[in-house]
């Protein structure tokens, strides 16, 4: 059987550490059109947030993530916590595998999808965060 699409993941499976944004969300722009990315599968305004994995492990290159949101309005970011950090963590969380060949040596990359970002129960280092303003997650 082969796997096709998004898989689901959990999120704390993947992000044992967590991960930081470092600014709100912003509307995802088309390459080709100029304008917002729609979603193929839900017909929704696709929304980006750039973040790091905390995982001490990761380097500097692996650490920086995009994550897409599918919503009707723009997902909002939890507030900082520490400096510009937002620690938050993502609802329905997906990732889709790909082939990279656009450098000197191919190589698996992931894309991140997910439903909504909330602000996590506990930050790390016993810091409790502030909980994040509701979203209009897809559903």
């Amino acid at each position: 059987m082969a796997v096709l699409g998004r898989i689901p993941v959990n999120f704390g499976e993947v992000f044992p550490y967590g991960v930081f944004a470092t600014a709100a969300a912003e509307p995802l722009e088309n390459f080709d059109t100029k304008r917002q990315e729609i979603d193929k599968e839900n017909g929704l305004p696709v929304w980006v947030v750039d973040v790091y994995d905390a995982d001490p492990e990761a380097n500097h290159k692996n650490s920086a993530i995009r994550v897409k949101i599918s919503a009707e309005v723009c997902p909002v970011v939890p507030e900082p916590v520490m400096g510009p950090f937002r620690p938050c963590e993502f609802e329905g969380l997906t990732v889709t595998p790909w082939l990279d060949d656009s450098g000197s040596r191919p190589r698996i990359a992931y894309s991140w999808r997910a439903r909504g970002v909330r602000a996590p129960a506990n930050v790390p280092g016993g810091v409790k965060s502030r909980p994040a303003a509701a979203t209009k997650d897809a559903a």
